[in-house]
């Protein structure tokens, strides 16, 4: 229930507020004079404060004052007489949530407290989502409109403000850092460290003191203590991408920190604990992994608590356009080519490509074009000879002119595909293409201007 802070130098009311509210369950606490009152305030949380407004040396007005100062949050109730209901009235436009005239009414007492602590409960909520908006708005963005992607911002919006472990899958190159990081971001950790460790580019004699830290001559070349990316993570998050590959010791130790949180530094005997979250990425099923032995099992538990897969691009085609404008832009600006932008007809052979290297490789390969770029768009003679290569290879038995269409292309990529390669084939005459489309050229303009808008 509620803490509601009395403030009266009448006795007798005050002690029969305290019985009224006590009774219906609120938590009470009283005092005879505002600085009394005012040192409550500033030990703990008050949700409600009913003040008399005439007082010795503080009055009511002073104690909204400092109220609203120190804590804002709080609902301040004016007691008041007859003779300064109107003082009371004034006060309000500074703040007051309501005020009583005596002699207060018990019906009248606990209605008013009521709505003043629905009205604190809101304004908690209220303020609570503007930061939650705020820290969103600052989340690393997972770029897609694809129905899996719109999946997967609602279930790291969801989990974020836990502080279970979760495994990210997916091909290598899908963007499991940047969901990892979204997670940080959006949780209590956020002010907190991030710390990222590769686990497959760590050789196995390293990876022990990579995470756990080491003393002082614990092997050859240790000439100072150090601390391990565990330490280090202390009050964040930590991120093991490609958790699969450790070596079966060292899966060991792991399991040792995440079920209790302590580790010792290689060569050291005191026993250390962090408080961390910890969020791992693979790039193959580890479920399968332990089938096979090469993983631990009860690991593997700890580890999945909460799963995300992250679906390749090749799955995801309609999300291709939102990363190559996004990447576009991105380079055009840390390359000095501002304006630069990319034309149908590369975007429609990034379309038909398969990406093996998922987003990493639309990013690479996308930076490399605009470096090569000569005018103000990147176009198909801009993109890398292997991808054009293999997009004329699997158009080869199209007819002239045609477009293709791999198995389970959404309506929505079918239509932009056939208007882009329209588009291109009557050099950008809009309305030559809305002809030939049978629709209206405000039609080709719409659907363009939707195409351009910037990713999520």
């Amino acid at each position: 229930m509620p803490t509601v802070l009395v403030i009266d130098d009448d006795s007798s009311l005050r002690i029969a507020i305290q019985k009224i509210l006590r009774k219906a369950g609120y938590r009470v606490l009283a005092a005879a004079e505002g600085e009394t009152g005012l040192a409550f305030l500033s030990q703990e949380p008050v949700d409600i404060v009913l003040t008399d407004l005439k007082m010795e040396g503080l009055s009511g007005l002073d104690v909204l004052r400092a109220v609203r100062e120190s804590a804002p949050l709080s609902q301040v109730v004016l007691i008041t007489a007859h003779g300064t209901v109107e003082d009371a009235v004034a006060a309000m436009k500074d703040g007051a949530y309501d005020f009583l005239v005596k002699p207060v009414e018990r019906p009248q007492l606990l209605s008013t407290v009521q709505r003043a602590a629905e009205r604190r409960s809101l304004e908690v909520e209220n303020r609570a989502l503007r930061a939650r908006v705020g820290e969103a708005e600052a989340a690393p963005p997972i770029i897609g409109s694809s129905p899996r992607i719109a999946e997967i911002r609602n279930t790291v919006a969801t989990i974020a403000p836990s502080d279970a472990t979760v495994l990210i899958e997916g091909e290598t190159g899908t963007g499991k850092e940047v969901v990892a990081r979204a997670i940080h971001t959006l949780s209590a950790r956020r002010r907190g460290p991030f710390v990222v460790v590769n686990c497959a580019a760590l050789p196995d004699t390293l990876m022990e003191a990579e995470l756990f830290g080491h003393e002082k001559g614990a092997f050859t070349g240790a000439e100072a203590q150090r601390k391990g990316r565990f330490e280090l993570a202390n009050g964040g998050t930590i991120f093991l991408d490609e958790v699969g590959e450790m070596r079966p010791d060292a899966q060991a130790k792991l399991l040792r920190v995440l079920q209790s949180g302590e580790f010792e530094r290689l060569g050291g005997a005191e026993t250390l604990r962090t408080d961390v979250r910890t969020l791992a990425a693979s790039n193959r099923e580890l479920r399968a992994a332990v089938e096979d032995g090469a993983f631990r099992e009860d690991l593997f538990y700890r580890l999945s608590v909460l799963r995300i897969a992250v679906p390749p691009l090749r799955q995801r085609r309609q999300d291709i356009p939102l990363f190559a404008h996004h990447f576009v832009q991105l380079y055009a600006h840390r390359n000095a080519k501002p304006g630069l932008r990319l034309s149908a007809g590369a975007l429609d052979v990034l379309g038909r490509y398969s990406w093996p290297g998922n987003v990493r490789e639309l990013e690479n390969a996308l930076e490399a074009s605009v470096v090569m770029a000569q005018g103000d768009t990147v176009t198909e003679e801009d993109l890398l000879p292997h991808i054009t290569g293999a997009v004329g290879s699997i158009g080869a038995e199209e007819r002239p002119g045609g477009v293709f269409i791999p198995v389970g292309t959404s309506m929505a990529e079918v239509e932009r595909s056939v208007l882009l390669r329209t588009l291109d084939h009557f050099g950008g005459d809009k309305e030559a293409a809305a002809r030939a489309l049978g629709i209206s050229s405000r039609t080709i303009y719409r659907k363009l201007s939707e195409e351009a808008e910037p990713p999520a």
